[in-house]
């Protein structure tokens, strides 16, 4: 019998760290982010964010699996994959409006 316990989160783990482990990746917010402001193809949020298409794809597919963002693919010619925010993810506003307001507040000295 091995004296190592296996890796268990705890009964009554932080939700701000399981939080945090849903949405808290730089692409994961930047893509979230700038979703906020409407639907998006896959060009205009790799052009918007600066993610390469390979890592661009992951974070849709994982938002998407988590509930955050939604994908319509419309099939007239062009066929074109359009990304926007579920309302779970839509929820999230008020939390970045909150960062920000912290940023400005205690960020804005460091990048002058």
């Amino acid at each position: 019998m091995s004296s190592q316990e296996p890796d268990v989160e705890p009964p009554n783990a932080c939700p701000v760290i399981e939080s945090l482990e849903q949405i808290g990746s730089q692409w994961r917010l930047a893509v979230l982010h700038e979703l906020l402001a409407g639907e998006q193809r896959f060009n205009e949020l790799k052009r918007s964010t600066g993610a390469n298409a390979r890592t661009l794809s992951r974070v849709l597919d994982d938002l998407g699996e988590t509930g955050f963002v939604e994908r319509r693919i419309e099939e007239d010619a062009p066929i074109a994959t359009y990304y926007s925010l579920t309302e779970k993810g839509e929820s999230l506003e008020p939390v970045f409006d909150e960062i920000e307001c912290w940023a400005s507040s205690w960020l804005d000295d460091e990048f002058e």
